[in-house]
């Protein structure tokens, strides 16, 4: 959303990945459909960083992909946190787990396949959650969150992705119902009482959330 020299200056001047998300960065460009679903350098050190401020105990991915954001996510775990990702593609389990497998998290990174909308409503009390990012099923983002916050704690972060969703979100002339969706569901967190939000123009918009200490 900003013209390429400064994105790359940016880029330049952000602290790089580690080399295992380098290597799936390069592996899911190479071998995965769709690699535009990866967050990539710059969104992933920012969920790194945003992560580390909160220093999470629990963690709730919904939308996994090939692993990356949940990587990043990670880093900032307080000792003996956790992290549940959720995803529905199992076909991309095998090479997202080979990952998780291979990193520094493999013991905290609870792995599922299924769908959040039925996973979520059968975790038991335990997780409560101070940091959650959603990243699936576009016109399932009401509902994610709807299934979300209530089990968020006090301080914490729902960080929402493709908010802006190519910048359709603001040309009025479109009206697919993805867009419309989308629009909704921004004006739906906006209108929440129980939050303050901010809309970052970052990568494809990540809408920011944070739950009010009552």
């Amino acid at each position: 959303m900003v013209e390429e020299k400064t994105e790359k200056y940016c880029l330049a001047h952000t602290s790089p990945p580690g080399e295992l998300l380098q290597r799936l960065d390069r592996e899911t460009h190479a071998k995965i459909l769709q690699p535009r679903m990866l967050s990539g350098a710059y969104q992933g050190r920012l969920l790194s960083m945003l992560s580390k401020f909160l220093q999470p105990t629990h963690i709730l991915e919904i939308g996994t992909y090939t692993g990356y954001s949940a990587l990043c996510l990670a880093e900032g775990l307080r000792p003996g946190g956790r992290l549940l990702t959720i995803d529905i593609n199992e076909e991309l389990e095998s090479f997202t787990r080979s990952f998780f497998d291979a990193s520094d998290y493999r013991e905290v990174i609870d792995y599922r396949i299924g769908n959040a909308r039925d996973i979520i409503p059968t975790l038991n009390t335990e997780w409560t959650f101070d940091l959650v990012f959603i990243d699936a099923d576009k016109l399932a983002y009401p509902v994610y969150y709807d299934l979300v916050i209530d089990r968020m704690n006090p301080g914490g972060v729902i960080i929402s992705d493709n908010v802006l969703w190519d910048q359709k979100v603001t040309d009025d002339q479109i009206q697919d119902k993805k867009t419309n969706g989308l629009r909704a569901y921004n004006q739906y967190l906006h209108d929440d009482p129980r939050t303050e939000n901010i809309l970052l123009p970052i990568r494809d918009g990540l809408l920011i959330t944070r739950v009010k200490t009552l």
